[in-house]
């Protein structure tokens, strides 16, 4: 099975109305992120974000649990919180996984829209199976990543189907069931 990297991207990103912005970093995502990267064996999971405040941030959430009082109380959350790795921008994510791997990573996108061409789960879980490069999934944050990001990537994952017209999962849920997808047991 080939790594699979995960990026949390807060820079660039869409707002409601369009415009790029950079989104702020939350407690629950740090946590929840960790925690599914940990329970799927992913390798690192990249906070993207340029704002010094926002990396600030993430480094006094993390380091409660991986240094201080939270690690003692829940070690298992030392672990899972281990995985993040704040980087400022995507290029340095990309750049991480070659330090860790020897190779430039493969990179695709998740997104909530319909996309003509979108690999489909079943698809990219085979891919995985059958490689051994190391790949980056891509999760916006806000109302999605920038179309250039897109035009970066050598794939764009189908959406999540839901059992509706509705389509707006938190991306902690997102991330999770497309861990499950691609990574988890039968």
């Amino acid at each position: 099975m080939a790594p699979l990297f995960i990026a949390l991207v807060h820079y660039p990103v869409l707002n409601r109305i369009g415009e790029v912005i950079a989104s702020a970093i939350t407690n629950l995502d740090l946590h929840d992120l960790a925690r599914s990267c940990c329970t799927y064996g992913v390798p690192a999971c990249y906070i993207v974000t340029p704002l010094a405040d926002q990396q600030a941030l993430s480094h006094r959430l993390t380091s409660h649990w991986i240094e201080g009082r939270g690690g003692e109380i829940l070690p298992e959350r030392r672990e899972a919180l281990k995985i993040l790795k704040v980087v400022d921008s995507i290029a340095s994510a990309r750049q991480d996984v070659f330090a860790r791997t020897g190779k430039m990573p493969v990179q695709w996108a998740s997104t909530a829209r319909k996309e003509n061409g979108s690999l489909p789960h079943a698809a990219a879980r085979k891919i995985l199976e059958g490689d051994d490069r190391p790949f980056l999934l891509l999760f916006g944050t806000g109302w999605g990543l920038v179309p250039s990001v897109f035009d970066e990537c050598d794939a764009v994952l189908a959406p999540i189907p839901g059992a509706g017209a509705y389509n707006h999962l938190s991306v902690r849920s997102a991330v999770a069931i497309l861990l499950d997808r691609l990574l988890g047991g039968a």
